[in-house]
């Protein structure tokens, strides 16, 4: 078993967990502005990712940009991962690879504690990686715990690389955001993942 095989709403129940709906989770937070590479780099991504239309370029063309320029801001003060194998929990099954995968810790070859972010590519529907999404947020939340590095919150990320849908696990909490943020507001995007990690240090802030 591994994360993809976890399906929503049963994972919810299979490790106790309190599902709750709330709009704009992020209400208030800053959005970061975006640099003029970005831009034209989503604006070439989305023609791109909507012809091809398959995950992987959708992930490539469209998701890893952003999450790239994102991570350049924190001058490798942050750990950034694709497609990497996350050995969460083994004995509770939550192993399998993340799509993208970020830590606090300074970027190295390794995941190392604390994760705070995971995050899912799917081609349709944001919510088609809801069960796989969730399933791996428990498992950094355990992951963290083992290292002795536990997270206020642990946040989940969905999207097509068009449209992002954001989730926190705080305890047993559950909290699904409903508002859909589109990638041509990337500011409001990078924003959010600014607060989700924390500022970069005054010293190295881009």
């Amino acid at each position: 078993m591994a994360f993809t095989d976890f399906k929503y709403p049963g994972v919810v129940q299979e490790f106790g967990l309190t599902w709750h709906t709330t709009l704009d989770m992020f209400a208030g937070v800053p959005a970061a502005p975006t640099s003029v590479a970005l831009q034209q780099a989503l604006e070439v991504g989305l023609q791109l990712a909507v012809t091809v239309n398959t995950e992987k370029a959708r992930s490539e063309w469209m998701v890893a940009p952003l999450l790239s320029d994102f991570w350049a801001r924190y001058r490798g003060q942050i750990s950034l991962f694709s497609g990497s194998d996350f050995q969460a929990d083994p004995g509770a099954k939550l192993t399998g690879y993340c799509d993208f995968l970020i830590a606090r810790a300074p970027h190295q070859p390794q995941i190392v504690a604390p994760v705070v972010v995971i995050c899912e590519a799917k081609k349709d529907s944001p919510d088609d990686g809801l069960g796989q999404c969730i399933a791996g947020m428990i498992g950094a939340q355990r992951f963290n715990r083992r290292a002795d590095t536990p997270s206020d919150a642990i946040y989940g990320c969905l999207t097509t690389g068009s449209d992002w849908r954001f989730l926190r696990l705080t305890g047993t909490v559950l909290e699904f955001d409903t508002t859909v943020y589109g990638v041509l507001r990337a500011d409001r995007i990078l924003g959010i993942l600014m607060h989700i990690v924390g500022p970069p240090p005054a010293q190295v802030a881009a």
